[in-house]
């Protein structure tokens, strides 16, 4: 499944200071992929440093915004989320420091 996958607010420098990633997920099986799956595909594959500033269990820490086609995920389903070929995922730290 092909997806894009922006970071921003910061959260850019955990993926090598780039912000777009055009990737191909695969899936297992029949299974849709969900938000759930792409974490962990996003932990093992493009965070390059310091993962606990992105993800806190399986979810995103609090503090970072998501948002699945100009979407935020909170009123699709969070993790539970199934994502289509061609998707755009946004992630948006929204902690800064002072």
């Amino acid at each position: 499944m092909k997806l894009t996958l922006e970071f921003g607010g910061g959260l850019e420098l955990l993926c090598e200071s780039v912000k777009t990633h055009n990737v191909d997920v695969d899936q297992t099986g029949e299974k849709k992929l969900t938000m759930k799956d792409l974490l962990a595909w996003v932990r093992t594959n493009l965070i390059k440093e310091r993962p606990e500033m992105f993800m806190k269990g399986d979810s995103v820490r609090p503090g970072v915004l998501v948002l699945i086609n100009d979407c935020d995920w909170e009123l699709s389903g969070q993790l539970d989320t199934t994502l289509e070929d061609k998707d755009v995922v946004v992630f948006i730290s929204t902690l800064h420091g002072g």
